[in-house]
């Protein structure tokens, strides 16, 4: 179960820098939000006007396309950067990154399926503001279609306006790896950092690999339970099957003989994925392909026994 506590027994008392007297300081802080997407418009307007209703504004938004149909009928009235680039999460999320202006405090990665909560970027800066040793903040997903069917837009706003706001402003979980979909980082401690683009297209487990970069040299990596939203869980424009299974084997190797997966995780992202796939292949759900998921498992066992750590090939199978 995921640890809940008060972020005073989270962050020393090295990191505390006092409360806010009623001035609102932390608005003073620039953010950066990022969007990498490809082939979704339609999902992509609805991320879009949640970041434009957000009680505090971001500096500006970039969205990192592959082509112009990518931000079709897309909202740019409010600081948009529309940039073009090759596919893959992570190379998106590179894009994005270069574009990020030098006045930026926070970096903000959305997920094009990712509806934030009006208050999202206001809790996270906050946090950001008050302590100083924080480097990553995740939110809080109330909702995720990714694992079912997935949600439409209208049933995320109603799981939005039906949620509990949470009473308490201090809780989160510590030590927690930020989920790709809506996560967050002081720009200062990621600026000579970048997302690993051998984790090509979905980018299979870039997110827990990013997040290990900064833990790895020290930074402090956190859960906030007042800035939640919904991911949808969109299956349009998603790796196939094959490929997606080939990651699963592939990735978590190769991040563990980089130093940003432990192996005890490494195993429990494995052994899950493949029992999983197995078992459910025998009455598979009819959103995703389990047969392909399992062909994929076995080629990625193949290239492991030959010790060949190659997660670039899933985008040749």
């Amino acid at each position: 179960m995921e640890q809940i506590i008060s972020v005073e027994k989270v962050i020393s008392t090295k990191g505390y820098v006092g409360q806010h007297s009623g001035s609102a300081l932390y608005e003073q802080l620039n953010i950066s939000v990022i969007f990498a997407t490809v082939g979704r418009p339609d999902v992509l307007k609805w991320a879009i006007k949640a970041i434009h209703n957000q009680t505090v504004k971001p500096l500006e938004i970039i969205i990192s396309c592959v082509s112009p149909s990518d931000h079709e009928n897309i909202d740019t009235s409010e600081n948009c950067n529309i940039i073009l680039g090759k596919a893959g999460l992570p190379a998106q999320r590179n894009a994005g990154l270069r574009q990020v202006s030098p006045f930026s405090d926070i970096i903000v990665f959305f997920d094009d399926d990712f509806i934030a909560h009006e208050a999202w970027l206001e809790e996270i800066t906050k946090i950001f503001d008050r302590y100083y040793n924080v480097d990553s903040v995740t939110g809080t997903v109330i909702a995720d279609g990714i694992k079912g069917i997935g949600y439409t837009e209208t049933e995320a706003w109603n799981f939005l306006n039906a949620y509990s706001y949470p009473k308490a402003s201090n809780l989160i979980a510590k030590d927690y790896s930020p989920y790709g979909c809506n996560m967050a980082f002081r720009a200062k401690s990621i600026k000579d950092l970048k997302f690993d683009e051998r984790l090509v297209l979905y980018g299979w487990q870039e997110d827990r690999d990013f997040g290990s970069q900064v833990a790895n040299r020290g930074g402090r990596l956190v859960k906030a339970s007042r800035a939640f939203g919904v991911h949808l869980g969109v299956k349009k424009s998603r790796s196939s099957g094959r490929r997606l299974g080939y990651s699963q084997i592939i990735n978590p190797a190769y991040m563990f003989k980089k130093g940003t997966m432990p192996l005890l995780v490494v195993l429990d992202h494995v052994i899950g994925n493949v029992l999983s796939n197995f078992f459910r292949s025998l009455y598979p759900e009819t959103y995703i392909d389990r047969i392909g998921r399992l062909k994929g498992n076995i080629i990625g066992f193949g290239d492991l026994i030959r010790g060949r750590l190659t997660p670039e090939r899933a985008e040749k199978l």
